[in-house]
């Protein structure tokens, strides 16, 4: 049977999004994928700029203006009255080695492993899960596309490209630093300089320069107990005497074991991960032990901003009148993950060292980003782009809040004032991770309880929804997914669940 050659150039440009507009970078971007895999091989006549355009129902001049764009650039040839043509391609460079098989034995020369801790990691194609309750994530529905566009145009002037392309060595955007000083620290009630603001890689880099800068082997390093499964890795690579701090419902516990620590690490806006709020009361007993026993406090304000609801206690920082905290904010739980811009506020001599440190590693964040972040707050698009996320995220705690016990009969739950997740204690005898990996059958992601405690054994039973990362209207039958994988571990929650009311999809809270 022969092949149908239409069918086949339809194929090749599969990939193509009508809906999400810029079509003419979609087709370059598929022609020079087909050439670089030698789909298109050398010498290959294409079809002419109306057959293409018939194929994939676009405009003629789009593919005419793709063509021109390749013929200009050598990628592609014209021939007079014989049609468009794929340009001879470089040849490789001579004496490549032929690809060798793996060495082996690399295991015995690494001077740490940090591969072999045990983790929780969530799908790479998480996106494709109906029910994602992630809290890492935050639902890419909720993004500013058209704000950020115009953010990022901007940023993209001749002018300002010649302000952020230059190497800064271990300078930030003074422009982002000046965003962050006058409208993004105070909402959290912090007022700094611009020499005690520093931009990272996310709040992760700032707490890998933080414990690098302050810990060695022997310094007493205090981690909350269940906490964040990296940063206790990353302590562990910096010292031998990490201990373990007691966590209530108030957060961290000030007693005899954070009395005895060097460094503190703390997450008092929402524990993480039982979301647990630090109490106004907890907060001066933290800093008044910190000053009696000469302790740094290293506070992650990973989800500040998020949403407001009801009346929290303001950061530690704000409540300092030592200046021994540093502040570690980030904007990949308000914004994106994926953006990757974080912050640390801390006194002049130590964002003078961090920056040092920083830029032995990496230099500063990337420029572009920092200034298209910077116009982005100028503009007011992050206020109200919080101002949106908060109605939505405070519609989906209502939810959560009303239907866990509904469709989760036998678990506790706790949720802590203004956290966009819910600490779970699933029924006795239930194993939280093969309760994940049953769910995970039907669409529904869950993050076990296991993998943020240091002691084994520990959390067995526990695990975390978040619901930043879920549109609303999969709350429930996400759910439901979950109440039926429960079932399959506790049958008799059957029962209790058939004796409850019908809940009514879409509840408006």
């Amino acid at each position: 049977m022969s092949r149908d050659p239409e069918l086949e150039w339809t194929g090749l440009f599969a990939g193509i999004d009508r809906a999400g507009g810029q079509l003419k970078p979609q087709i370059r971007q598929a022609l020079l994928q087909a050439m670089a895999a030698r789909r298109l091989a050398p010498g290959t006549r294409l079809p002419s700029g109306r057959q293409l355009a018939g194929l994939l129902g676009v405009a003629r001049i789009t593919v005419v203006e793709v063509y021109q764009q390749l013929v200009d650039e050598g990628l592609l040839t014209a021939r007079e009255r014989s049609g468009i043509y794929v340009a001879p391609q470089e040849a490789a460079p001579a004496g490549l080695a032929a690809a060798l098989p793996p060495q082996e034995g690399w295991e015995a020369r690494f001077a740490v492993r940090p591969g072999r801790t045990p983790h929780f990691s969530k799908p790479v194609d998480w996106q494709r899960y109906r029910f994602p309750f992630l809290s890492s994530e935050l639902d890419p529905g909720l993004f500013p596309a058209a704000e950020w566009r115009e953010a990022v145009k901007i940023a993209s002037s001749a002018g300002a490209i010649q302000s952020w392309s230059v190497d800064r060595i271990d300078e930030d955007d003074p422009a982002l630093i000046e965003q962050l000083c006058q409208q993004v620290l105070p909402r959290r009630g912090i007022w700094a300089e611009p020499a005690e603001v520093m931009i990272t890689l996310g709040a992760q880099q700032a707490l890998y320069l933080i414990l690098r800068l302050f810990a060695g082997r022997q310094t007493v390093v205090g981690m909350e107990e269940p906490g964040y499964p990296d940063l206790r890795r990353m302590a562990r690579l910096q010292t031998d005497r990490l201990r373990r701090l007691a966590v209530d419902a108030e957060g961290a516990v000030p007693d005899a074991a954070f009395a005895g620590c060097e460094l503190v690490l703390l997450t008092p806006g929402h524990q993480s991960p039982t979301s647990a709020v630090m109490s106004a009361e907890r907060r001066q007993a933290v800093l008044r032990l910190a000053r009696a026993r000469d302790i740094i406090l290293v506070e992650d304000e990973y989800d500040t901003d998020l949403f407001p609801e009801g009346v929290r206690p303001p950061p530690l920082r704000a409540l300092d009148a030592t200046r021994r905290v540093i502040h570690v904010g980030s904007f990949s739980k308000t914004l994106s993950p994926g953006l990757r811009l974080g912050f640390v506020v801390a006194p002049p001599p130590v964002i003078a060292e961090l920056r040092a440190l920083r830029r032995l590693i990496m230099r500063h964040p990337p420029g572009n980003n920092q200034r298209s972040l910077a116009c982005f707050i100028g503009l007011g698009h992050y206020r109200s782009h919080l101002r949106r996320v908060g109605r939505v995220l405070a519609e989906r705690a209502r939810l959560m809040d009303r239907l866990l016990p509904a469709y989760l009969p036998g678990c506790r739950t706790q949720r802590g004032v203004g956290a966009s997740s819910v600490w779970v204690t699933a029924p006795s005898g239930v194993s939280a991770r093969q309760l994940a990996e049953i769910a995970r059958g039907q669409g529904v992601l869950i993050e076990p309880g296991e993998f943020f405690y240091d002691e084994p054994g520990q959390g067995l039973g526990n695990f975390r929804l978040g619901f930043s990362s879920i549109g609303t209207e999969r709350i429930e039958p996400g759910l439901a997914g979950l109440g039926r994988a429960l079932e399959t571990l506790r049958p008799e929650i059957r029962a209790a669940r058939q004796g409850l009311p019908e809940i009514v999809a879409g509840w408006p809270g």
